[in-house]
């Protein structure tokens, strides 16, 4: 659609700066044009500027981030840094574009954009001409056997567009800015349900992925063409996916070693403890530091780290299964679209911060048997310790994984409500709490025969 819009305003108004925003988003500061038009039209940097990146904001999100739409930490802090090293990512929306570098303008020191005058364009004898004209240029066969979604406009065959163009831009030699005012350009609407921003993960992250391995990689395809620091950047979003795999074996693999009283990490006495500990410690305390000074809350770095775990052992477990299957051969992409139109009762328990499950899909059976593995260990464990049998050999050979089963418990006391306490539509089927514990027993049990 973007790419018709292109073709289709060269003929309207044929202006040199392409402003790109999503249907569901609106302007906030009447300022933003002047502000990305200052970047265009600096006398020293200004020539080497494709285009001008404002965050993505929406006006719905709750206090405290229920579902982490924000990407708080992504886009007050991360963003500013690849700004130093090259620009930013290109998101897809809240974007300027200069509409010659879009269209596949390479790089040159020379270039200087026209701002003085606009390409004359010849009108029709009539609007009825005008409108056909226009209408060969929206149509969907305009493109083929032509540059368009090749070398012009965005790049097809890729479900994250926005990003590999982006990408393909600056490695011809151009630079991105990125811009955050104090006053929010745009505006949108974020996914109020846990199903719809888990689907939204997917697409971000399976697209991604493929990026990764495609002809485009931030790799092998940027290598030279931009900073590695900037190669980095796109990296740590491309392998989204594969991330997945760690944090489910953490998710598992300790709590059922403990319900079996096999140490994994060093004994408290050890001095290869203070390590562990160190980079555990270090980790969320940065983590929450980073959070606040962006402005959020600590409730709600708590429900970005619940987020990090729901959607790395369900969103990016799936995406990185199904991109390995596409490249195999067994699978093809699809293109979902996140819903974000919600009946009264669904809107009135996100204003609430109560997430919203509502559904029975493969991502919440996952979900859910993984939170009562930890559940049915932690429980275990915790008898065992209180009736005096075996609290001093948690203490001090398991006390790392103990603590670890217990986090994972608490983060999802939203799941084990949804699954036993609530009533409301928004609580999870009887079928897949049922379906849950059975997994999630047999995975206990199994375990435990097996060792």
């Amino acid at each position: 659609m973007f790419i018709v819009q292109i073709r289709v305003s060269s003929e309207i108004s044929n202006a040199p700066i392409i402003l790109n925003v999503d249907c569901d988003m609106y302007s906030n500061n009447s300022h933003s044009v002047r502000d990305a038009l200052c970047f265009f039209m600096d006398e020293e940097k200004g020539h080497d500027v494709a285009f001008v990146q404002f965050p993505q904001n929406f006006k719905n999100v709750t206090r405290n981030e229920l579902y982490d739409a924000v990407l708080r930490v992504s886009s007050e802090l991360e963003f500013h840094g690849l700004d130093g090293c090259g620009g930013p990512l290109y998101i897809g929306t809240g974007c300027f574009h200069r509409r010659d570098i879009l269209c596949g303008r390479k790089f040159s020191k020379e270039y200087k954009g026209d701002w003085k005058s606009v390409k004359h364009i010849k009108r029709e004898k009539s609007v009825l001409e005008f409108e056909e004209k226009l209408k060969g240029l929206a149509s969907s066969t305009y493109d083929k056997n032509t540059q368009w979604g090749k070398e012009m406009g965005l790049l097809y065959g890729c479900p994250v567009e926005d990003v590999i163009t982006g990408l393909s831009i600056q490695c011809r030699g151009w630079k991105s800015v990125y811009f955050n005012p104090l006053r929010k350009a745009f505006l949108g609407v974020a996914p109020n349900t846990l199903p719809d921003i888990l689907l939204q993960h997917k697409r971000w992250s399976e697209g991604d992925l493929q990026i990764f391995f495609s002809r485009y990689s931030p790799a092998w395809y940027a290598y030279g063409k931009i900073s590695l620091v900037l190669q980095m950047g796109y990296s740590a979003y491309c392998l989204w996916a594969p991330n997945s795999l760690a944090t489910l074996y953490y998710s598992v693999i300790p709590s059922l070693y403990l319900l079996r009283g096999i140490p994994l990490f060093p004994q408290n006495s050890s001095p290869w403890f203070i390590p562990f500990a160190y980079v555990i410690t270090a980790k969320h305390i940065c983590g929450l530091a980073e959070f606040l000074w962006c402005g959020g809350t600590i409730l709600g770095w708590w429900n970005s780290q619940r987020m990090w775990l729901y959607k790395r052992t369900s969103s990016y477990l799936f995406a990185f299964m199904d991109t390995i299957l596409k490249l195999l051969g067994f699978a093809e992409s699809g293109f979902v679209i996140s819903t974000k139109i919600a009946d009264q009762d669904v809107s009135q328990r996100y204003e609430k911060e109560i997430m919203e499950f509502g559904t029975s899909t493969p991502m919440f059976t996952i979900l859910s048997t993984l939170a009562l593995i930890n559940l049915a260990c932690f429980v275990g464990v915790l008898i065992e310790a209180l009736t005096g049998k075996g609290i001093m050999r948690v203490y001090e050979t398991m006390s790392l994984q103990f603590v670890l089963c217990g986090i994972l418990v608490l983060i999802n006391l939203p799941l084990y409500q949804a699954l036993f306490l609530r009533k409301d539509k928004g609580r999870l089927p009887s079928s897949l709490a049922a379906k849950s514990i059975v997994l999630a027993l047999f995975a206990c049990v199994g375990f435990t025969l097996l060792y």
